[in-house]
């Protein structure tokens, strides 16, 4: 799914013109990455939370030249999905596999 498949859904179950879709859908993720920069967790009811993790300096390998190299210490976005979303994926499959 993209960010046009959902501006493309709001037009159609909202009844709203595709550019307020759109500029609803942009804002929507702004305040996410906006939310997330500023160090907070971002949590979707019935949906997952969004959490940020520290991760320490390792030392890692350039696989196309074997050579070791040492990987930064940065903070990553994990996605940690709700019981209802994974019994939604789960009855997809059982439905679909």
């Amino acid at each position: 799914m993209t960010k046009q498949d959902l501006t493309d859904h709001l037009v159609s179950s909202m009844r709203l013109s595709g550019k307020e879709s759109k500029a609803l859908v942009e804002l929507f993720f702004d305040t996410m990455r906006s939310t997330l920069a500023a160090g907070e967790d971002v949590k979707l009811s019935g949906f997952g939370n969004f959490t940020l993790r520290e991760k320490r300096a390792r030392p890692g390998r350039n696989p196309r030249t074997a050579e070791m190299v040492q990987i930064s210490a940065r903070r990553v976005v994990t996605f940690r999905a709700s019981q209802k979303l994974r019994e939604a994926c789960l009855a997809g499959v059982e439905k679909h596999g």
